[in-house]
């Protein structure tokens, strides 16, 4: 049929797969939120954040409210959320944030993951003073948005950072803050994409083409796993 069909069959593939992988990741964070602070993403920041992001990926309404039921389901208290900190290929930091319902299989997944990849997992806290966790907001940047009147609003919110890059603004603050710079947005009508909690490295470290290619090995297999939510290196 072609070259050009193959390549649109090829593309097609390509994004089920990732939406397959996606959907599921999503939706637990959807459960979770649902599970501690309840149904009504109205009365519920976390929720509705979560489900934000679930539809700026595209995830059917279906699929979104099927997560916020999974809140009442026995089988929802099993889920916890683990974090991970290891060191990977070539002296590369890693953060791994998972929410699961068996942790013996995860932390053995994990594990394998460093391991293999001639890194290891080391305690927790080891890297805790070599990243900082902050809370990110992303949105369309407008013709007729200010940012210097917007950083000037959100300042008494915890904003830390407001920036433009490819069209989209970006603003920062500490972790902590999340709460009341999501209210600060929101009360500014703002149409938020994505809003998460990163992990950013203090001294982001360059690294080879070839050792690049090492990690991303390592950290593909870690983003593979359905148990994985995300996942934050040092790398510049």
């Amino acid at each position: 049929m072609g070259r050009a069909f193959e390549y649109r069959r090829a593309a097609k593939e390509k994004r089920w797969d990732k939406m397959s992988k996606l959907f599921p990741k999503l939706g637990k964070a959807i459960t979770i939120a649902a599970k501690e602070g309840g149904l009504d993403p109205d009365t519920n920041s976390t929720l509705r954040t979560a489900i934000k992001n679930a539809k700026s990926e595209n995830m059917p309404k279906d699929n979104i409210d099927a997560a916020i039921k999974r809140a009442l389901a026995k089988d929802a208290d099993q889920i916890s959320e683990i974090l991970y900190e290891g060191k990977g290929p070539h002296g590369v930091l890693v953060y791994v944030e998972c929410a699961t319902d068996n942790p013996t299989r995860t932390v053995a997944n994990v594990k394998s993951y460093f391991n293999k990849a001639g890194g290891s997992v080391v305690p927790n806290g080891s890297l805790e003073f070599l990243f900082n966790r902050k809370c990110v907001f992303e949105f369309e940047k407008t013709e007729e948005m200010n940012l210097e009147e917007m950083e000037f609003e959100l300042i008494d919110a915890g904003l830390e950072l407001i920036e433009e890059q490819d069209g989209r603004v970006f603003v920062y603050g500490d972790y902590t803050a999340f709460g009341t710079l999501s209210t600060g947005l929101e009360e500014m009508n703002l149409d938020v994409l994505k809003s998460n909690l990163q992990r950013i490295p203090t001294s982001p470290t360059e690294f080879t083409e070839e050792e690049l290619e090492d990690i991303e090995k390592m950290l593909d297999k870690i983003e593979d796993d359905d148990d994985i939510q995300q996942v934050f290196t040092n790398i510049a």
